[in-house]
């Protein structure tokens, strides 16, 4: 897949996830409010298990856009990792992470547009709970975990798509909760992209240093420890 397509395929993607996404909140208190169950492991649990089906699907769509991602710091991790696509990936990120911003901003216009009035108070990005400094270790911390837990399910874990999509949902809500009282937490610089932009945030060095510098830093690190631990096979050259 070329640079552009590549790209373009990441900024629908990204806003397709960004649009579902954002609605968990509201989709979990309907789905507990209609079963009558209260704040806790109940509801923890419905997210938990909404969040696995958006993976599931998405994983699909992602499929079918020829392996498009909506997060940037994954692109980056897979390819530091060594399990990276086309030769020229280095070049093609430069196209595609900006088409995943400008997806996630679409994302969260369109959310905002068509989310009932009575839940709208549930939409919302990312915020910085915490210092500047503490935020960006923990935004970096978190995607540094995710990446490697990622990269190990995905490419070490269970063959069963079932049980490896589970296991990234369960593991990305629980940093989530982590992280909730220091960064949002984001976990996806596209994503908070997003969010500033509609809150004319998108430009400070808050956004940039705690949101896309801090977590590429941790992906990267985490990719570079996992290649370290299982080295990527060696291509045989063509004779």
């Amino acid at each position: 897949m070329g640079a552009i397509k590549a790209a373009i395929a990441d900024g629908v993607l990204t806003f397709m996830w960004i649009f579902c996404a954002s609605s968990l909140d509201a989709a979990t208190y309907v789905v507990a409010s209609y079963l009558g169950v209260s704040q806790g492991l109940p509801t923890l649990f419905i997210i938990t298990f909404l969040f696995f089906v958006l993976l599931v699907l998405f994983g699909i769509i992602g499929d079918l856009f020829g392996g498009a991602t909506f997060n940037p710091t994954a692109t980056a991790a897979f390819y530091a990792a060594g399990v990276g696509g086309d030769a020229d990936s280095l070049v093609s990120s430069a196209v595609r992470f900006p088409a995943q911003a400008a997806g996630a901003v679409g994302g969260v216009l369109a959310i905002m547009e068509v989310m009932p009035m009575k839940y709208k108070h549930m939409l919302g990005g990312p915020t910085l709970k915490v210092d500047l400094h503490t935020g960006g270790i923990a935004e970096g911390v978190l995607t540094f975990v995710i990446t490697f837990a990622v990269l190990l399910i995905v490419l070490k874990g269970p063959r069963n798509s079932i049980v490896k999509n589970w296991l990234l949902a369960m593991s990305t809500v629980a940093l989530i909760v982590a992280g909730s009282s220091y960064t949002g937490p984001s976990m996806n610089p596209a994503n908070a992209f997003g969010w500033a932009y509609i809150n004319n945030t998108h430009n400070t060095w808050e956004q940039l240093y705690v949101y896309w510098i801090c977590p590429f830093i941790g992906a990267i690190l985490a990719a570079w420890i996992f290649r370290f631990i299982f080295p990527p096979p060696v291509k045989q050259k063509k004779a």
